[in-house]
């Protein structure tokens, strides 16, 4: 009943004026609120949720929660109307932390994301560069060997032109040489050939065959035979080592302009290519340095990310639990206040 309700209030307000006297001049001046009419189930409802909020302030180590406490002990002083006055203070707070937690989890979300689509970046950026990389040092190796290979080309080509220069000279020299030798041999043979006719058709008149068979014509007529065999077949050895050469000159020489023409042709075809390798590889290498930048610049902005997003002295988990039971406490003592209307 009512007149039991008054007498309970009137026992707890004579307990808390007989035992508080000195620690509410320190924590609720109840000295003050014993004064203001500490008379019913409002009042202590009042009371019991402030001591809630300051108990919370403490327990979160929350100035904001602290300077609420304060101005409820002050609202409850006022003796204008507290407990309406208390219940706006707690459902300010309520809805300032609220609009706090749900700015936080807002940036909690858009750090997660750019974070996350930062870093995604990053990976397929560098990811990328190793990519041309990787080709360009490929191409770049490739085109060096090939480089290398022209290199060996020419130093066979210049070697097989100097060696070609040699047996043209050396078959330019053989043949004078074989056609000199081949002159004075003819004309020496026929000298020989014309020296026997001559012998012959005198030996051969009438009356002096005898005279030829039995003095020194006949010895003379044998050494010209002799020497006419030696200059023919000196002769024919000359014209068959003349032949011979002259044989191995044009297979060599063809044999030389295969080979000349071979190695022309790969290092036309070596030079083009490694060309065509040294453009694709400057051309990756402009690709890569586009996406360098681009990497860098995603670096950049991944660093002003942490900066505003790492989570030094709190974590958003940490907040997140605080607020949650600041809400929680705060909502605690307007259920209390509102019980009592």
């Amino acid at each position: 009943s009512r007149a039991e309700e008054l007498n309970a209030i009137a026992e707890a307000k004579k307990i808390i004026v007989e035992t508080t006297s000195g620690a509410s001049k320190i924590s609720y001046s109840f000295l003050q609120t014993a004064r203001s009419q500490l008379r019913s189930g409002t009042d202590l409802a009042n009371f019991a949720a402030l001591r809630l909020v300051r108990s919370l302030a403490q327990k979160q180590n929350s100035p904001a929660l602290a300077l609420l406490a304060q101005r409820m002990g002050a609202a409850l002083r006022s003796g204008e109307d507290p407990f309406e006055k208390v219940r706006g203070l707690i459902s300010d707070m309520i809805a300032k932390l609220e609009t706090e937690a749900e700015a936080d989890a807002t940036h909690k979300a858009y750090c997660d994301k750019e974070l996350k689509e930062s870093e995604e970046k990053e990976a397929a950026k560098t990811a990328e560069i190793a990519k041309q990389t990787a080709r360009i040092d490929k191409m770049d190796a490739r085109s060096a060997m090939l480089k290398e290979e022209v290199a060996q080309l020419q130093a066979d080509l210049a070697a097989l032109a100097k060696a070609q220069a040699e047996m043209d000279k050396l078959r330019e020299e053989e043949h004078t040489a074989y056609v000199s030798n081949k002159a004075d041999m003819e004309q020496g043979l026929d000298g020989v050939k014309l020296a026997l006719k001559v012998l012959n058709e005198y030996y051969a008149k009438e009356g002096k065959a005898h005279t030829a068979q039995s003095g020194g014509g006949s010895s003379i007529i044998g050494l010209l035979e002799v020497v006419e065999s030696d200059f023919s077949k000196d002769l024919a050895e000359i014209e068959t080592t003349e032949e011979t050469a002259a044989a191995e000159y044009e297979r060599q020489t063809k044999e030389n302009a295969v080979e000349k023409t071979t190695k022309t042709k790969d290092v036309e075809y070596k030079t083009k290519e490694s060309v065509g390798f040294d453009k694709e590889s400057a051309e990756l290498k402009t690709d890569r340095e586009q996406v360098q930048a681009e990497l860098d610049a995603v670096l950049e902005y991944l660093e002003k990310i942490h900066k505003e997003c790492d989570e030094v002295a709190e974590t958003y988990a940490e907040r997140k639990a605080r607020h949650e039971a600041e809400i929680a406490g705060l909502k605690e003592a307007l259920t209390i206040l509102e019980n009592e209307t």
